[in-house]
């Protein structure tokens, strides 16, 4: 009678093979603790300020991608014009909240192009 076996294979580490553990270490490298917090928390501004403007809950606000990196491509023109299409269903006054968001992206680094070899 042949009982089914289970059998784990641990692969050798080599060098050049790395584990994911060391390569979430590589964003920290390539991107301090510094801008990392300062991106997470414009992300948080974000979010508090999307509240402020649709004046509603968590799960009511409509479906919205502010995308960091992809502003950063933009000229301020075109964030501006580009902020203000994502907000055209808010009735409310956006202006502020694109300065903000302005103000507070100036200096960021662009991240998905960078996280290559």
């Amino acid at each position: 009678m042949n009982h089914p076996r289970v059998m784990f294979h641990t692969p050798a580490r080599d060098e050049d093979n790395e584990t994911p553990q060391h390569k979430l270490g590589k964003l920290t490298l390539k991107y301090d603790r510094k801008d990392l917090q300062r991106r997470l928390d414009i992300e948080e501004w974000i979010d508090s300020q999307l509240h402020l403007l649709f004046n509603c809950e968590e799960d009511d606000i409509p479906e919205l991608e502010v995308d960091i990196d992809e502003l950063l491509e933009l000229s301020e023109c075109e964030q501006r014009l580009k902020l203000q299409d994502l907000l055209r269903d808010c009735g409310r006054p956006k202006e502020e909240f694109i300065d903000g968001l302005q103000y507070r992206i100036k200096g960021l680094r662009k991240m998905s192009g960078n996280l290559k070899k």
